[in-house]
């Protein structure tokens, strides 16, 4: 046989037994015109389907009137004033929404990469300390702070927090509050607590930290409870303005009072959204693995890196949150579609004296794009809802949930297998 066909076997053979080293084909996305012009599904027609139906009448009674002999005109030169003048606020409104939603995915893509990151570094670098290291609790005569078993059980904690921040982060940005939601189900750990509507105060000596039960029989220490934090709230919704107590200014009040805040002592007058606890939950759980000496491997630089992650993650929830909570200003969309319709119904009488009844189909053309051009801005610009030009949070947060899960199940952690693979080749 030749040293061709035994190659071309060979590469056969190869190829049947490891289908990834398989030629891939390349699917190129084929470019579609003409599917897109006709459809109506994911289309902005439905959503400005009447104002152009209304411009469209209106043309309609302008070229009638015409038709029947009645002159009712204006001069060309007033439409080229309000061409300018619309096109460069559509022009505004649309920038402006496009980033409003491009900030949007960047953060909460920011944020995913910080969950991978900080959830791959717990995973490694979380380890007990080596047996033969002089200070550890073995050498004081001490037992070890955790078994092998009860470390990763807390590291799988810890990573089901980091996971639950993105998907908290989704519900918070959509103003759905509590925990009562399906997908918290197998994300947030199972002794995350869940507190009532009035949550609990927390007492003048009890200011320590609470600690669970995942210690050793013989030594007596203990892991953070991942749940037993300041959260007053977690489960009611935030507090709207209209609920804030009554105040005033000082400088703006008569002489019967100079209160500015009116404190009051009990914890259903606090509030903070879920994200946030979880992200404290997250900090202390590196607190305590950096006191405990869990985090020798990678020292105070490492855990710093760690909480400069997590510190990331609510700094680009705060922004999203920013993007949330300030919608364009009501008075720029009110006038913005005054403007247009002026336009538009300006339009049919500079026209019909020259075109007639084609005035009709002209005024319906520009009206569906001028409103479509608004229409779209104003479905982009709070990116986190669930209409389909939103961004696909739910997707980004599945994906992401099955990437953590796949390390906690799959992945080896810190030392274990790291001495390389046997190549079969021996030794040299």
């Amino acid at each position: 046989m030749s040293d061709t066909g035994t190659k071309g076997s060979a590469k056969r053979t190869l190829t049947s037994v490891f289908p990834s080293l398989r030629p891939k084909r390349k699917h190129l996305r084929k470019y579609s015109w003409l599917p897109d012009v006709f459809r109506i599904k994911g289309s902005i027609i439905r959503r400005i389907f009447w104002p152009v139906t209304t411009n469209t009448l209106f043309a309609t009674i302008i070229a009638y009137a015409w038709h029947n002999g009645r002159r009712i005109a204006l001069t060309n030169s007033i439409v080229p004033l309000l061409s300018v003048v619309v096109g460069l606020i559509l022009v505004f409104r649309n920038g402006s929404s496009y980033d409003r939603f491009w900030e949007g995915r960047k953060s909460f893509a920011t944020v995913t990469s910080n969950v991978r990151n900080l959830s791959r570094q717990i995973w490694v670098n979380v380890a007990l300390p080596p047996s033969d290291q002089e200070d550890t609790p073995s050498k004081k005569g001490k037992a070890p702070i955790l078994t092998a078993s009860q470390l990763q059980r807390v590291k799988s904690e810890a990573l089901h927090l980091c996971l639950a921040f993105p998907f908290a982060v989704k519900h918070y940005l959509r103003g759905e509050d509590g925990l009562n939601w399906s997908d918290y189900h197998d994300v947030l750990p199972k002794n995350f607590a869940r507190f009532d509507e009035v949550g609990y105060q927390k007492s003048k000596t009890d200011l320590t930290t609470s600690y669970n039960s995942i210690s050793t029989k013989s030594s007596g220490r203990s892991s953070p409870d991942l749940g037993r934090g300041d959260a007053t709230k977690r489960v009611r919704p935030k507090r709207s303005k209209q609920n804030l107590p009554s105040q005033s200014t000082p400088l703006l009040s008569g002489a019967v009072t100079h209160r500015t805040v009116e404190f009051r002592p009990f914890a259903d007058d606090t509030s903070l959204p879920l994200p946030l606890i979880i992200a404290h939950e997250i900090s202390r759980l590196l607190f305590y693995f950096r006191r405990e000496g869990l985090l020798e491997t990678v020292g105070p630089a490492g855990t710093n890196a760690m909480n400069a992650l997590v510190q990331s993650m609510v700094d680009n929830m705060t922004a999203m949150e920013r993007i949330a909570n300030t919608p364009i200003p009501i008075s720029y969309g009110i006038h913005l579609k005054q403007c247009v319709t002026l336009y538009l119904f300006a339009l049919p009488l500079t026209l019909v004296n020259d075109l007639g009844w084609m005035t009709i189909p002209i005024v319906t053309v520009v009206a569906f794009t001028f409103m479509g051009i608004e229409g779209i801005a104003d479905e982009i610009e709070m990116p986190f809802g669930h209409d389909p030009s939103d961004l696909p949070l739910d997707r980004y947060c599945l994906d992401l949930k099955e990437e953590v899960l796949y390390i906690i199940e799959r992945l080896p952690e810190s030392g274990e297998g790291i001495y390389g693979y046997d190549d079969g080749e021996g030794d040299d």
